[in-house]
């Protein structure tokens, strides 16, 4: 005979075994390390509301509206929602189910045969069952736990990725008010031109009838102002079309977006005054980027799906219950004669192939693999964003610089050419040359300007959303 002594330590020994094979075998969930700049100890800034530091009211407005009703947030927000519904989901399995069962029979006997029935017996017989089931699959080996923990940092990835949303939105919303800004400027400033253009072309003309000038100056004053014309109608165009996308951005309606009436302040001076921020590379930009917390809860999720999947190996333990009532007369479904329950357990190996299996465990390794790479080219093109961010920071400023001072310069030179003109000491076409280099220079002031902050904007979302820690 057996000692059930020696069979319990077996099977205990089995079972241990079994449990340090499926420990060992546990996938990683933390990301791989990569050769980062050295950390500081630098505040955790915040990152909510980084467009306050251009003192715009106009501009915070604008972001409001959109993080409320742009249309890629909307969307983002139902991806999140369904990745919450797939937690639910994948927890469910981790709880018992239970089932309510009611049946009703009615069956008749034949009165023919071989052995006979007695004279009062009824051949018509009523079975009702009412029966409550429960059933739990014990979660020996961890399928279900790891697949509702990589549900949940399947969940936290889209919330990550709805952040990253929020980020593109805010700096799409300011490039896209700024770039408005530049265009009303420049319209502006080609408008005062225009009207400048039609004084000296009046003037010409006059200078023209009195026999003054030849046709030489007259032809070259209208065509200045026909290029100056031209230039409005660009100018014109440019600003309507900001217009329509920052309606778009904002999560207006068709209607709004076709009518674009985007109340703002056409102060030049405004778009020349920009914050400054200091430049340096972020030590701790792997803490705030919410795209490369996207991709570590995809990594983390890939992980935990490698162990769902491997758990197929082993064999499932099923527990149930039943208590219920069954009579066949209905009034007494509910005695106590007609109570019946039973409690069962069973231990299963799935039918599934090991090829299956295995394959279903390299598919999710190869994911895993995918997770890494994209991981690794995440954090790579953060720093990118962000050096390229910094190096514009300050390119843009020595520009915006240069351009002002040489704005200045031909400001002055203009002025001594038109002295120079009346004087009688040069020709008109001097004049027309100092006019057209302002214009060009004064354009591209207002471009320069511009461009600061759209440096600043891609230095904010380089970073994850601002800057107010570096200072």
């Amino acid at each position: 005979m057996t000692d059930p002594r020696r069979t319990l330590r077996a099977l205990a020994l089995v079972t241990a075994t079994t449990f340090a094979l499926a420990a060992c075998q546990s996938t990683p969930t933390t990301p791989p390390l990569l050769d980062l700049p050295p950390a500081s100890a630098t505040a955790a800034p915040d990152l909510e509301r980084w467009w306050t530091t251009f003192n715009d009211p106009t501009l915070t407005a604008l972001m409001d509206e959109a993080l409320a009703h742009n249309l890629d947030l909307r969307a983002a927000m139902v991806r999140v929602d369904l990745a919450r519904s797939n937690v639910l989901l994948a927890q469910s399995s981790l709880y018992p189910s239970m089932n309510l069962g009611v049946d009703t029979r009615r069956n008749r006997m034949t009165l023919v045969g071989s052995q006979p029935l007695p004279e009062n017996f009824n051949p018509t017989n009523n079975d009702h069952l009412v029966g409550l089931r429960a059933s739990y699959e014990v979660d020996l080996w961890g399928r279900y736990r790891n697949g509702a923990s990589a549900a949940q940092s399947e969940l936290l990835a889209t919330e990550y990725a709805r952040q990253t949303v929020r980020t593109a939105v805010a700096a799409e919303t300011a490039r896209a008010y700024f770039g408005l800004l530049a265009a009303d400027a420049e319209l502006a400033m080609l408008r005062d031109t225009l009207r400048s253009r039609d004084e000296t072309v009046a003037l010409q003309a006059d200078l023209y009838q009195a026999g003054l000038i030849g046709d030489y100056d007259l032809q070259r004053a209208q065509a200045e102002r026909a290029a100056v014309a031209a230039n409005v109608a660009v100018a014109e165009r440019a600003v309507g079309t900001y217009e329509s996308a920052l309606a778009a951005i904002v999560g207006r309606s068709p209607r709004e977006v076709f009518a674009a009436k985007i109340t703002r302040d056409l102060t030049q001076l405004r778009l020349l005054d920009v914050p400054e921020v200091p430049s340096g590379l972020p030590s701790d930009l792997l803490e705030r980027r919410p795209d490369i917390r996207q991709v570590e809860a995809q990594l983390a999720a890939a992980s935990l799906r490698i162990d769902a999947a491997r758990a197929q190996y082993f064999p499932s333990l099923s527990l149930t219950a039943s208590y219920g009532s069954e009579s066949a007369a209905l009034a007494k479904l509910f005695s106590t004669p007609a109570l019946a329950w039973g409690i069962g357990a069973s231990l299963l190996q799935p039918l599934i192939g090991l090829k299956a299996i295995e394959a279903n465990v390299e598919a999710e390794t190869a994911r895993r693999e995918a997770a890494v790479v994209s991981y690794t080219q995440t954090v790579q093109s953060a720093f990118r964003e962000t050096r390229d961010a910094l190096i514009a920071n300050r390119s843009t400023r020595d520009a915006l610089a240069a351009q002002t001072e040489r704005a200045q310069k031909l400001k002055a030179s203009l002025e001594l050419a038109e002295l120079r003109y009346r004087a009688g000491y040069s020709g008109y076409i001097d004049v027309l040359d100092a006019q057209r280099q302002l214009l060009q220079a004064q354009t591209l002031q207002i471009l320069a300007a511009r461009d600061v902050r759209f440096a600043l904007i891609d230095l904010a979302r380089a970073m994850g959303g601002g800057w107010d820690y570096l200072r």
